[in-house]
């Protein structure tokens, strides 16, 4: 099936939005919904990252991990991580441990600080029109959009990392400048 599928709660969601507990809180309380504020999208667009390659669902399990070894996510206290802090995340469990997610991470702290504009700001320039029509099937869905292709380009020139086009639009629509969900989704 690749349209959206009726739950045992008589809702229609998009077909990956049942699969799971996980998922299903996921979908219907933050996927779509927009988010706002430099620490919360900083959360998204290293979580984004990590996920390259994995399966959300795994991120989204390690998420509290993920919060409590990256200081809540708050760009000034990641960016003073050093090298004893690079081993200590590459040494903890409870995240996905890859030394160039890690130091992207720390890396994209600092090009938050260095910023001359708000980080917000910057990644809502690239919304498209949200007026464009619903997907009607995950065939519908883009993996990459010019939109995405911008904001990636725009971020590598302000030092980010590990934000290509894919996780740019993984990140729009993560935090609602993208609304993917399905026609028929009772979370459109």
């Amino acid at each position: 099936m690749n349209g959206p599928v009726v739950g045992t709660d008589g809702l229609a969601r998009c077909p990956w939005g049942g699969s799971s507990p996980d998922y299903l809180a996921y979908h219907d309380d933050e996927w779509g919904r927009a988010v706002h504020g430099t620490q919360a999208l900083y959360e998204r667009m290293c979580l984004e990252a990590f996920q390259s390659g994995l399966s959300w669902l795994t991120i989204l399990r390690k998420r509290p991990a993920f919060r409590a070894a990256f200081a809540d996510f708050d760009p000034a206290r990641v960016a003073g991580f050093d090298e004893d802090d690079v081993r200590r995340l590459l040494a903890d469990a409870g995240i996905v441990r890859n030394r160039a997610k890690v130091e992207a991470t720390i890396a994209n702290a600092h090009a938050i600080l260095a910023l001359g504009r708000d980080l917000d700001e910057l990644l809502w320039s690239f919304a498209p029109d949200p007026n464009r029509p619903a997907p009607v099937t995950g065939d519908d869905i883009p993996a990459v959009t010019p939109e995405s292709t911008a904001m990636a380009k725009a971020l590598k020139r302000e030092g980010f990392r590990f934000v290509g086009p894919t996780t740019a639009y993984a990140l729009m629509q993560a935090t609602g400048m993208v609304n993917d969900h399905l026609a028929g989704c009772a979370f459109r």
